[in-house]
């Protein structure tokens, strides 16, 4: 099974959960284009030398923990990284028709994310300068967000126990609204990283592909794909020869082996995952109802455990002040009333003391309970 039918089925499932439930507020997923002036960032995999100086300045801008391999060590490539909560761009090698090239990993800023349709806390939003934000300030954690984003990148800080967040690629966003570019696209030594309004990045990539016939495959990938992404990418064509396709999975296999998913369609992933938050409401009032239930029970058995203890420890009490009442009054009758009363003072006393040592914690040898 695929994301785009796993993310169908949840949906079509929450859509049936929330029946006779209390009726969602009213909302649907926005049409492609989401904002038509937004920007965008076109990948050149033909440019891109794999320095990994984009990885760096993500690095720095967003005073992420410095990796374990310094950013010149070009090695960690043609390993198949990943983004992480503390990695939020990587860069990795690729075999496309048997000849290396490489791709920067990172949010692609949907059109339409998925991530903010599937989170009911409202998280994540999409901005019209074309950028997917987070405010973990309302974050509970549930990490709908990164089952439901089709390219797997926001990563969760497994780390932290106290106050763990979602973190990814913010498209640099602060940075935007001082007018100045991306950390990565500034520091891209080759143009490999083309920054500007996303409408314009389209028409820059047709006419590269008309320009340069045979570099490229006739397609920009997130374009349309899932509804259209802020960062778009075209691939080297095959053997050097033009690949006119109307979608990416007619495009051979460069996109595949580029590492991007070709079965994405062209639907926003948002329409997929609003359903699924029609149960929402259900389950966030129910779980209160089921997690105060356990609460209650184990409080009562822990209350039921205790006074059976206490009962057991006063039992045992009693018979040990009937049997110290036995051996006096045999010691009164063949030793005399004198003897009683110092044998009931001993045992009194040796009681209080054992009393004494059980209370701190210690047996009578001087070792835990």
């Amino acid at each position: 099974m695929n994301r785009r039918k796993f993310l169908t089925i949840l949906g079509s499932a929450g859509v049936v959960s929330a029946l006779g439930s209390a009726k969602v507020a009213e909302a649907s997923p926005a049409s492609f284009p989401y904002f038509p002036d937004s920007y965008g960032v076109l990948h050149d995999t033909t440019r891109c030398i794999g320095c990994r100086r984009c990885e760096a300045a993500c690095n720095a801008v967003n005073n992420l923990p410095k990796p374990e391999k310094p950013f010149t060590d070009l090695s960690v490539t043609e390993t198949k990284r990943h983004t992480t909560a503390y990695e939020w761009t990587v860069v990795n090698k690729y075999e496309v028709n048997g000849k290396p090239y490489f791709r920067k990993l990172q949010c692609f800023h949907c059109n339409d994310p998925a991530c903010a349709s599937a989170c009911f806390a409202k998280c994540f939003q999409k901005q019209p300068d074309g950028s997917v934000t987070y405010d973990g300030s309302q974050c509970v954690g549930c990490r709908y967000c990164m089952v439901a984003c089709p390219f797997y990148v926001p990563g969760f800080q497994y780390d932290l126990a106290w106050d763990p967040l979602v973190q990814k690629c913010t498209f640099c966003e602060p940075r935007l609204k001082e007018g100045k570019l991306p950390g990565c696209v500034e520091a891209c030594p080759v143009d490999a990283l083309t920054f500007g309004r996303r409408s314009d990045l389209i028409k820059i990539a047709r006419a590269r592909m008309a320009e340069n016939p045979g570099r490229y495959v006739d397609y920009l990938y997130g374009e349309y794909d899932a509804g259209g992404t802020a960062w778009m990418v075209l691939a080297p064509a095959a053997g050097g020869a033009p690949v006119p396709v109307d979608d990416p999975q007619g495009a051979g296999t460069e996109f595949k082996q580029l590492g991007l998913d070709t079965h994405l369609g062209s639907q926003p992933m948002g329409s997929l995952t609003y359903g699924a938050l029609g149960a929402v409401p259900m389950i966030v009032a129910f779980w209160p109802v089921l997690f105060g239930g356990a609460w209650a029970m184990t409080k009562r058995r822990e209350a039921m455990a205790k006074l059976e203890q206490e009962k057991i420890i006063k039992d045992a009490k009693d018979d040990l002040v009937a049997a110290v009442d036995a051996a006096v009054r045999k010691i009164g009758e063949t030793e005399g009333e004198g003897a009683a009363e110092r044998a009931r003072q001993a045992m009194t006393e040796a009681l209080k003391a054992r009393e004494a040592q059980n209370s701190g914690g210690l047996n009578g040898h001087g070792e835990e309970k």
